[in-house]
């Protein structure tokens, strides 16, 4: 599986400096630069940098983030993961990352999403009452600009458009984009109507219970007369270089984060057996780089996905933790899990 690829996402969590102390946003955007630039030189083929107004989080504009990359890196893709498309607007939205094509020679995609928190909404004037509607009427509207000619659209929630020519253009005419869905059959058939590739993103449980998304995927684009695209899955982990030493680093602050999200959506607290559970059976790749490179594998091979992205920072695990997991994918789990796979 040559033609497998390999990412690693972030959201910018803020990390804790080698005295236990959370550092600032500032120091936490550079840190996510500093990741991707060795990952760049580790041979990883995506960094994806995720959208989000929290706190926690360091990593707002993914754009922006992945402008500076650009500029210090040569071989590695600029992804998003996810761009919150349902509040931006698509015009902007295409011009930031054709702006990032260019710096980049050619790496930057969008990965486009509607988001797994709301704050965008009323921070940006948006009403949540029109959730759905939103998405809808702006990936229509994406998906003509990707066309890279002048574009005739109207709809009810953004002012229409008459001939309008979009800039910059890129220089091969295609702006590679994915859409994230996490488990909405109508989200997988929409993306399959407008021939675009799905980047599952499967957080929990056994990875194999998203198997008939993927198939209903390719149902739909076989129906539809689209293209069903290689599909990809993102999945939280982290590597150390012992699996007790993996867990003991992420557990506190996945607890953590985990609760947080929790209180907003009902959750109870997340206890240590069902966090062990997870790492043994379910989404989280936690631990050396051979039980992860075992646990990709055995994903990899049973959804037939033909990209896998890390999403290796999940709270405020210390800086240094943080770019040794990334060291150990790059140079350790991904030729491992090549050499499994072949």
């Amino acid at each position: 599986m040559s033609d497998l690829l390999f990412g690693l996402d972030t959201f910018g969590d803020v990390p804790q400096d080698d005295a236990g102390k959370l550092v600032s946003h500032a120091a936490a955007i550079r840190q996510v630069v500093d990741e991707a630039v060795l990952a760049d030189q580790l041979g990883v083929d995506v960094i994806a940098l995720g959208e989000h107004h929290r706190p926690e989080y360091s990593v707002s504009t993914p754009e922006t983030v992945l402008a500076g990359i650009a500029t210090r890196t040569s071989r590695i893709r600029l992804a998003s993961g996810v761009t919150v498309l349902s509040s931006d607007d698509p015009v902007r939205v295409f011009q930031r990352f054709a702006t990032v094509d260019a710096l980049s020679n050619g790496r930057a995609e969008v990965i486009l999403g509607r988001g797994s928190f709301t704050e965008s909404f009323p921070l940006f004037g948006y009403d949540l009452r029109d959730y759905d509607t939103l998405f809808e009427e702006k990936i229509e509207l994406f998906v003509k600009l990707l066309d890279e000619k002048p574009v005739t659209w109207s709809g009810t929630l953004r002012a229409p458009l008459e001939n309008a020519d979009v800039f910059p253009k890129t220089e091969s005419g295609h702006l590679d984009t994915w859409v994230g869905v996490g488990g909405s059959p109508q989200s997988v058939v929409r993306t399959a109507q407008y021939g675009l590739p799905l980047m599952l993103a499967i957080i929990g449980g056994a990875p194999e219970r998203f198997a008939p998304y993927i198939d209903l995927y390719r149902r739909a684009a076989d129906q539809l007369g689209t293209t069903a695209h290689p599909v990809g899955m993102h999945s939280p982990g982290f590597i150390a270089d012992t699996d007790e030493q993996a867990k003991e680093i992420y557990w506190p602050h996945y607890r953590i984060m985990r609760d947080r999200i929790g209180k907003l959506r009902g959750w109870p607290p997340i206890r240590r057996p069902e966090f062990d559970s997870e790492v043994e059976n379910g989404s989280l790749y936690i631990g050396s780089p051979e039980t992860v490179a075992r646990r990709m594998a055995r994903a990899i091979r049973s959804l037939g996905v033909g990209r896998f992205d890390l999403i290796y920072s999940a709270g405020a695990q210390p800086a240094s933790a943080r770019m040794r997991a990334v060291e150990l994918y790059g140079s350790k789990v991904i030729p491992m899990v090549r050499e499994l796979l072949a």
